[in-house]
């Protein structure tokens, strides 16, 4: 596999119909699916008195999701080993590309949105040609992607990425307490695994996705901070890693877990 015969299709509102048909037979198929998602950067942090640190982290989740609003999405599917999608000759990953967000209206982390300019994301072209987050969430909604037991997500710190999901999928505010974030995270997602939670019981690795891929020698393909070439990354570095590091015993274990969040952040006080 090379550069050359991986296709990133990318999704706006005028192809958004024609992709997700074809999504709904894919998913079939290919019932892994890693993802990853561009938004605006952490504005706000929460006031008042919290629980625990996991309460903290939870409520500035929420307060930025509900805040602010998603810019990319990046999907890609692969077997139970690994292999791409397939369509017409070409592997292909899915990169869809919304239009609410407005650099003149909206708040933002200023950090963040230079980071994505400097990737080669069009704020102009997101306005004019962008995807409509309500019709996807519709969509979305309906093709077997979510509320799917058979479907198993990869992903790397995405308490936000499925923060702004669920925002998507409910059109609503995120619930007030973490335990029922919780509860809705698993009836749309029922299968979760976050790689940098993964990584916790490997010791001697730290740091972000591309450190980790380096370290796995695994290769980027694609510009990083574009969510399809960082969800393509996160679908091959989690496969490299059960192969290397998790050969014997599985990951079933990890199932559900997001780091900083929930059960891993409550582990994290119990062993301190």
């Amino acid at each position: 596999m090379n550069h050359s015969n991986i296709k990133t299709r990318e999704v706006w509102a005028d192809n958004l119909e024609e992709e997700m048909g074809i999504i709904r037979e894919v998913i079939l198929r290919y019932p892994y699916v890693a993802m990853d998602t561009e938004f605006p950067g952490v504005v706000a942090r929460p006031v008042g008195t919290f629980k625990d640190q996991s309460d903290f982290h939870y409520q500035t989740l929420r307060c930025n999701v509900d805040m602010l609003k998603l810019i990319q999405l990046g999907l890609t599917f692969t077997d139970a080993r690994g292999h791409l999608a397939q369509i017409n000759g070409h592997f292909c990953i899915w990169q869809f590309n919304f239009r609410e967000f407005s650099l003149k209206e909206d708040v933002y982390a200023r950090d963040s949105i230079e980071l994505l300019k400097h990737s080669g994301i069009d704020f102009v072209a997101l306005e004019i040609q962008g995807i409509d987050v309500r019709r996807f969430g519709e969509l979305l909604m309906v093709s077997g992607v979510v509320l799917n037991d058979d479907v198993r997500w990869i992903t790397f710190h995405s308490g936000y990425d499925f923060g702004y999901l669920l925002k998507l999928l409910t059109c609503t505010r995120l619930p007030e307490n973490e335990s029922d974030f919780f509860e809705l995270l698993y009836k749309y997602f029922p299968q979760i695994f976050d790689i940098k939670y993964m990584m916790k019981c490997l010791g001697n690795i730290h740091g972000g996705l591309n450190k980790l891929a380096d370290t796995l020698q695994v290769e980027r393909i694609g510009q990083q901070h574009q969510a399809g070439s960082d969800s393509l990354l996160t679908a091959f570095t989690f496969f490299k890693l059960l192969s290397s590091k998790f050969s014997d015993e599985g990951v079933e274990r990890f199932t559900g877990i997001l780091y900083g969040l929930g059960r891993d952040s409550t582990d994290s006080d119990n062993a301190n």
